[in-house]
């Protein structure tokens, strides 16, 4: 999906719900008004749990319809014919507000800066970044040396999504070593991502590349591996594969299989990047494995097997794994810490004691420091820990307003990344340095419609609650 398909979606959605459709009057003669479809119906009898019961509609459903995702010109024809039929009804009704939606899309277009680019991010000798150019509908992945010198181009989203009726980049990201950029494309709207992988000195992207997956993948900290999710026919992350990084299908090596199809899995790695990480979990229990950087092909190890209601996450910092968990009773989220040859709940040590109403949301690990992402009175901070145990909370003035940390690529440094914005203020950008405790404006969102805060104020009312 690009820029157009987004606020073209946005503009007919607005204007479908129950609204006044001028030239179409709802007390007009039937004639008057475009004639809906009507689906033809082909009783289906169905026994289920010792019931029957008819689907007059379950022609609709194609038995092979996990094929049809991968390769959408599999589509039954008559499911086909019937669909043109109900995109024509509607393309009927909402004609008369055409104008609107124009007006509404240049509206939208108005508020998007076109050739906006995103902070770059400091990895090593290298600063990435993304960039759009004028007229563009999906961006350009690039990098320079910090040093100064030209851009090299990555990935150019734009040129590879020509002649492509859709063309949708998930996951993408460099090799530790920066020689390898890979990177997972949709180009049928049905999820399914193929992974590439780009040498960056040749420019050639390698011939093999993954198939069926979620679009999650990592590379090995010593960018001789890359691991990712498999995507099974029911759409379900279900399996973690590992090849070389410039290898191919046959030499991918299955090292994680999920029992639950109820859990969703992902691959990634600590801030220290001394661990890669699998991730289990549902909406109430979570479990993570295992596999030390210095051995890629070790067998996955379970830190805390799963248990039901107890949910966790980890990172690594330092010599020990810093743990968010609701264990034992602790609904707003503590912090604990590991040792790295025991990381198990029997050896797990409070570090950030729970305390009610304050909501813990998120962490990342840096050498000397530890940041951390919470919620008291409805208004997010940021809690910077050093490692000699000193904290400073980092927050702004404003009565209500967003403000998230924003991952990056580099462990030993002082500089941590966060964005904020507000009802008043657009997204800003700010690099906060966590020893001087100085924070610099790296980027504020251009609104090219126009957008002056003195005409806006936030406020936070207060209302007590039936319930007290």
């Amino acid at each position: 999906m690009n820029r157009r398909q987004m606020m073209t979606s946005a503009a007919a959605v607005l204007t479908s719900g129950p609204v006044f459709i001028p030239g179409i009057s709802m007390s007009a003669p039937q004639s008057a008004r475009p004639v809906p479809p009507v689906a033809k119906k082909e009783p289906k009898r169905i026994e289920q749990l010792g019931r029957v019961r008819v689907d007059d509609y379950a022609w609709m459903k194609d038995d092979n319809w996990q094929k049809v995702l991968r390769d959408p010109s599999l589509i039954k024809a008559d499911v086909k014919e019937h669909l043109t039929a109900e995109n024509a009804y509607t393309k009927a009704m909402l004609a008369s507000t055409e104008p609107l939606q124009t007006a509404m899309f240049e509206e939208m277009k108005g508020r998007i800066k076109q050739d906006d680019a995103s902070v770059p991010a400091p990895d090593g000798a290298w600063e990435y970044y993304t960039r759009f150019e004028i007229g563009a509908q999906h961006p350009i992945h690039a990098r320079k040396p910090r040093a100064g010198g030209p851009e090299q181009v990555l990935l150019n989203e734009e040129t590879e999504s020509k002649g492509k009726a859709f063309y949708q980049v998930g996951a993408a990201g460099h090799s530790p070593d920066h020689k390898l950029y890979a990177f997972a494309v949709d180009e049928q709207g049905s999820e399914v991502y193929r992974i590439h992988v780009k040498d960056l000195a040749t420019g050639a992207v390698l011939e093999s590349p993954v198939e069926s997956t979620t679009g999650d993948f990592c590379f090995s900290p010593d960018s001789q591996w890359l691991f990712w999710t498999f995507r099974d026919d029911n759409g379900r992350p279900a399996r973690i594969y590992r090849r070389p990084a410039r290898g191919g299908a046959k030499d991918d090596v299955l090292i994680y299989d999920e029992p639950d199809d109820g859990f969703f899995i992902g691959v990634g790695t600590v801030s220290s990047e001394k661990f890669i990480v699998i991730s289990c979990g549902n909406q109430e229990t979570s479990e993570a494995l295992l596999i030390p950087a210095s051995d890629p092909t070790a067998k996955p190890v379970v830190v805390e097997p799963r248990t039901v209601g107890l949910r966790y996450e980890l990172d690594h910092w330092n010599d020990h794994f810093v743990i968010r968990t609701n264990a034992d009773g602790a609904v707003d989220w503590k912090l604990v810490t590991a040792p790295e040859a025991t990381p198990g709940k029997a050896h797990w040590k409070d570090w950030v004691a729970h305390t009610p109403g304050r909501l813990i949301m998120g962490m990342t690990a840096f050498k000397n420091h530890f940041a951390r992402l919470e919620k008291v009175d409805a208004v997010n901070r940021i809690v910077i820990t050093a490692a000699g145990g000193e904290e400073h909370v980092v927050g702004f003035d404003e009565a209500a307003y967003a403000l998230s940390l924003e991952g990056g690529y580099e462990y030993d440094t002082t500089t941590v990344r966060f964005v904020y914005n507000s009802m008043t203020t657009p997204r800003q950008w700010f690099d906060y340095d966590m020893t001087s405790r100085q924070r610099t404006l790296r980027k504020t969102q251009e609104i090219p419609s126009g957008h002056d805060p003195a005409r806006y104020e936030t406020r936070r009312l207060n209302a007590k609650a039936s319930d007290g």
